[in-house]
């Protein structure tokens, strides 16, 4: 079965990161694109991932996880290559009202995967093959952020500022759509 796009809004939403090593510090990095409300537990911390923490003043203990740590948190991202503890984290996210919960490389104990995305100002595109080929998703992400100029956040802003100002109905409708047609077929294929 395929997962379900969906863009989640992090303003109130705390995460927690179990582990501590290449793989915690990748998914940090993707997290630190859109909000900073993280902390950490790792019984080890990567000299990477400790630059991270200090750079954004990030909360963290270095321990090991103790059942209830994810008490209070939104959304919590398993990244240690211990299965049974993949498993016990997912099954106690199950009892809590909202929490979900990302294991990573185990899709039994997520309850949304981490997409290949572009990020460029207000632009997000994700692409995700369901897990089949990460590394396709990945080529693809490289192949379409070639693509995307860089003028993308300036236009994005003039585009934000006609909605803002111009009122609403089928004229600016027309002519927003007008703008986005001219502005994307100066993209070279």
């Amino acid at each position: 079965m395929s997962y379900f796009p969906a863009f989640l809004k992090l303003d109130n939403c705390k995460i927690l990161i179990v582990g501590g090593g290449y793989i915690a510090n990748e998914k940090l990095g993707h997290l630190l694109d859109f909000t900073t409300n993280i902390k950490i537990i790792a019984s080890d911390i990567s000299l990477e991932m400790q630059i991270l923490i200090n750079k954004y003043n990030l909360e963290y203990e270095i321990r090991p996880y103790q059942k209830s740590d994810i008490n209070d948190f939104g959304i919590v991202i398993v990244a240690v290559d211990n299965i049974p503890l993949q498993k016990e984290i997912f099954n106690e996210a199950k009892l809590l009202p909202n929490c979900l919960v990302n294991s990573v490389d185990s899709v039994n104990y997520c309850d949304f995967i981490f997409p290949s995305y572009i990020k460029k100002d207000d632009l997000t595109i994700a692409i995700s093959t369901s897990g089949s080929s990460p590394a396709v998703a990945k080529h693809l992400r490289r192949y379409f952020q070639k693509l995307i100029p860089n003028s993308i956040g300036d236009f994005l802003k003039t585009m934000k500022n006609y909605r803002k100002t111009m009122p609403k109905g089928k004229e600016r409708m027309n002519f927003l759509d007008k703008k986005a047609q001219e502005y994307i077929e100066t993209f070279k294929l």
